[in-house]
C-alpha cells in the first residue's frame, strides 16, 4: 500500500540532552518526537516512579464516592459492583470486588453479558440488584452514559457511585457520586486513564477513608493490563503504571494471573506491552467476546492453583477459536473487497471509500475486530456487518475509522435509518435493518468527504538514519524507552535507496524473511520482515518476475528500496543479539 513518509521535525539541542541524561542523541530526538520537552519531563519519562504518580483526591466527587461506599460497609450494607466485558472492565472488577472484600464489605459483581445485555449497565441490572436485596450499586468502566438505568435505580431506592473514564455525555445521570476524570470542573491533571486506574485511585482514597493501608504494589498487574488493552497513550502516569505494573507480572503472586502466563509459555521472560495486548489481553477478552466475561474474573480472583490452571487453559483455548475465526472472517472480508477493485495510480484499491461489509454467520462479538484488521490493510473507514441471534432481520455492525474520518458524526446524520447506533469519532457500533443496508452503504460513500490523501497512510518516521548505525548499545537504549503502545509508539527509522542483495523466506509457514541489503556507507546488513508473499508480489510488480527470481537467488540487480525499521534485541538460546525488523518499503 502507498504511504506518506514524514520525518517528524521536533526541534531541541538534542546533543545536550544526550550529555545531561548520559543517553544517545538519536534517542533524545525519539523522546522529544513523543512530545517530552522540558528537561524535568525528559527526567520523569526516563526515570519516573511511582513517587511521581498524580493523587486522587483532586478527582471529582472521589472523596464522597468513598465516604458512600465506606459507610455503606461500616452500617453492613449489600453492594453490587457491575463492571464491563472487556479487559479494561474486567480488571477494575476484579480491583473493586478484591478490594472491598479485603474491607469486610458485602460485596457482589456482575458482568453485562455482550449479546444479551451489550455494554454498561441496564435497568434490567437495576431490577436484579434490587431483586437481590442490593443497597449500593458501584460501577467501573462504564455508568457515565447510563442516565435511564441510574434512574431506575434512584426511583428504587439504590444509592449508585459509579467510576468510569469515558467522555462525558450531554446528559450526565443522577448518580450519588460520579468519579471521571472528564467531567466539566474536574481538576485531576491527566484525564486519559483507563478504568481500571479510576477505580485504583477510588480504592486508595477509600481505604484512607477507612484508616486501612493499600500496598504500594497492590493490584499494579491489574492496571497495567487495561492501561495497554484499552489502548490508553503510553504518556504522563500511564507509562509510569505500566512500566512498574510489567515488573510486578513477573513476579506476581496472584494465582490466576500465574495460570494465564503459565498456558501462554510467557514464564520467567521479560514482559513488554506487546505481551499485555496482544498475548495476555486477547486471551482475557476472548471470554468477553465469544463466552461470559465472568469467566475471566472467576479465574483472576481464583486462589486454587489447579482450578485456575484448568481456567486458564480452557480460557486460552477459547482464544485459540477466536483467533481462527477472526482469520476467517477477515479473509472472508478481503475475498468479497477484492472482487470490488480499481486501479488508481498503478495501485489495486478498493472501490469504495467506506467499506461496509456484510459475513454471515460471523460471531458479532469478532466484528469489531475484522474491522480493525481490514481498516489496517486498505486504510478506509470499515464496519462490518453480521447476523443477530435474536432477530433474523437485523444486523449488527461494528466500525473502526482513519483519523481523516469522524465515524460518529458521519454516522449519527443518519441514526434514523438504524435500530441503534453509539460511538466516537474512530469507532463505532450500530444495528440497521437488513433491508437497509445497501442504501446505508451509498449514503456513507455519497458523503464520505474523502480525498485521495485521506486514503493514503502517513507513516511518521523518528529518525533518519543508516541501517548500519544501528548498535547493540543503541538497541538497549531504545528498549528503556518501553512500555511501547498508543502515544509512545516503537520508534521508527529510514533509510533511502538501499540495495537488495537477496532474501530467503523461513518459517513453518513460511511467514517470515530475511532480505539482505547494502547501505549508502557499503555495509551490509540483514532484516527481518514478516510478510513475504506481500514483498515477493511487489517486487514483482515494480520490477518484474525475472528480477524477482534473481534477487531471491542472490544475483545482483542494481534494485533498490527505501526502508522503514524497528531495531531491537533477539533473545534466544540465553544471547541476546541486535535485531533489525523491516516494518514497511518502498521503491527507490
Amino acid at each position: 500500500m502507498k504511504q506518506d513518509w514524514r520525518i517528524y521535525a521536533k526541534k531541541a539541542d538534542f546533543n545536550a540532552l544526550a550529555a545531561r541524561f548520559g543517553i544517545d542523541p538519536v534517542l533524545a530526538r525519539i523522546i522529544r518526537n513523543r512530545d517530552v520537552i522540558t528537561e524535568k519531563e525528559y527526567e520523569e519519562y526516563l526515570f519516573g516512579t511511582l513517587d511521581s504518580v498524580h493523587s486522587p483526591e483532586t478527582m471529582m466527587d472521589i472523596e464522597l464516592g468513598a465516604d458512600i461506599i465506606a459507610s455503606s460497609i461500616e452500617a453492613g450494607e449489600s453492594i453490587r459492583i457491575v463492571g464491563d466485558y472487556d479487559v479494561d472492565g474486567v480488571m477494575s472488577t476484579c480491583i473493586l470486588f478484591d478490594a472491598l472484600n479485603r474491607a469486610n464489605a458485602r460485596v457482589s459483581y456482575t458482568i453485562p453479558h455482550r449479546v444479551n445485555d451489550g455494554y454498561g449497565i441496564n435497568e434490567q441490572i437495576i431490577q436484579k440488584a434490587y431483586e437481590d436485596g442490593i443497597d449500593t450499586i458501584l460501577t467501573c468502566d462504564n455508568g457515565i452514559a447510563a442516565v435511564s438505568a441510574i434512574e431506575k435505580a434512584v426511583e428504587l431506592g439504590l444509592t449508585v457511585v459509579v467510576t468510569d473514564h469515558h467522555e462525558v455525555q450531554p446528559v450526565i445521570p443522577e448518580a450519588d457520586a460520579i468519579i471521571d476524570p472528564h467531567q466539566d470542573g474536574d481538576e485531576y491533571p491527566y484525564s486519559d486513564i483507563c478504568g481500571a486506574l479510576v477505580a485504583y485511585k477510588f480504592v486508595q482514597v477509600l481505604y484512607d477513608r477507612m484508616g486501612m493501608a493499600l500496598g504500594r504494589y497492590d493490584y499494579l498487574e491489574e492496571v497495567a493490563l487495561a492501561t495497554v488493552c484499552d489502548v490508553m497513550p503510553l504518556l504522563d502516569e500511564n507509562r509510569i503504571y505500566v512500566r512498574e505494573g510489567l515488573k510486578r507480572l513477573e513476579v506476581t503472586e496472584k494465582v490466576g494471573l500465574k495460570a494465564l502466563i503459565k498456558v501462554q509459555n510467557l514464564e520467567g521472560k521479560k514482559l513488554t506491552g506487546y505481551h499485555l495486548g496482544f498475548v495476555l489481553g486477547p486471551t482475557i477478552n476472548a471470554a468477553g467476546k465469544l463466552g461470559d466475561a465472568t469467566d475471566a474474573v472467576e479465574l483472576l480472583l481464583c486462589e486454587n492453583e489447579s482450578e485456575a490452571l484448568k481456567r486458564a487453559e480452557a480460557m486460552k483455548e477459547l482464544n485459540d477459536s477466536r483467533k481462527a475465526m477472526t482469520e476467517e472472517g477477515e479473509q472472508k472480508a478481503i475475498e468479497i473487497i477484492e472482487k470490488q477493485l480499481v486501479s488508481v495510480d498503478g495501485e489495486e484499491v478498493p472501490k469504495d471509500d467506506v467499506l461496509l461489509i456484510y459475513i454471515p454467520d460471523l460471531h458479532e462479538g469478532l466484528a469489531g475486530i475484522v474491522a480493525g484488521r481490514i481498516r489496517e490493510r486498505y486504510y478506509r473507514p470499515t464496519i462490518i456487518f453480521t447476523d443477530t441471534d435474536k432477530d433474523p432481520s437485523i444486523l449488527k455492525g461494528s466500525g473502526r475509522s482513519t483519523d481523516s474520518y469522524n465515524m460518529f458524526e458521519k454516522i449519527n446524520v443518519h441514526k434514523d435509518m438504524l435500530v441503534k447506533f453509539g460511538g466516537h469519532p474512530l469507532a463505532a457500533g450500530l444495528s440497521i435493518e437488513r433491508d437497509k443496508l445497501d442504501e446505508f452503504r451509498k449514503i456513507l460513500n455519497d458523503e464520505s468527504g474523502l480525498t485521495e490523501t485521506d486514503k493514503i497512510p502517513k507513516l511518521m518516521i523518528d529518525v533518519p538514519m543508516p541501517i548500519s548505525y544501528a548498535s547493540m548499545k543503541l538497541a538497549e537504549q531504545i528498549s528503556s524507552l518501553e512500555p511501547f503502545g498508543k502515544g509512545n509508539e516503537s520508534p521508527l527509522f529510514a533509510e533511502k535507496a538501499l540495495e537488495i542483495l537477496g532474501y530467503k523466506i523461513f518459517g513453518q509457514q513460511n511467514n517470515a524473511m530475511k532480505l539482505k541489503v547494502r547501505g549508502s556507507r557499503g555495509i551490509v546488513s540483514e532484516i527481518l520482515y514478516f510478510r513475504p508473499q506481500q514483498f515477493e508480489n511487489d517486487i514483482k510488480r515494480w520490477f518484474g518476475d525475472d528480477i524477482c527470481d534473481k534477487i531471491k537467488n542472490g544475483v545482483y540487480t542494481g534494485c533498490k528500496l527505501d526502508i522503514a525499521y524497528e531495531v531491537g534485541i533477539n533473545e534466544y538460546n540465553g544471547g541476546r543479539y541486535l535485531q533489525l525488523i523491516m516494518k514497511t518499503y518502498d521503491k527507490s
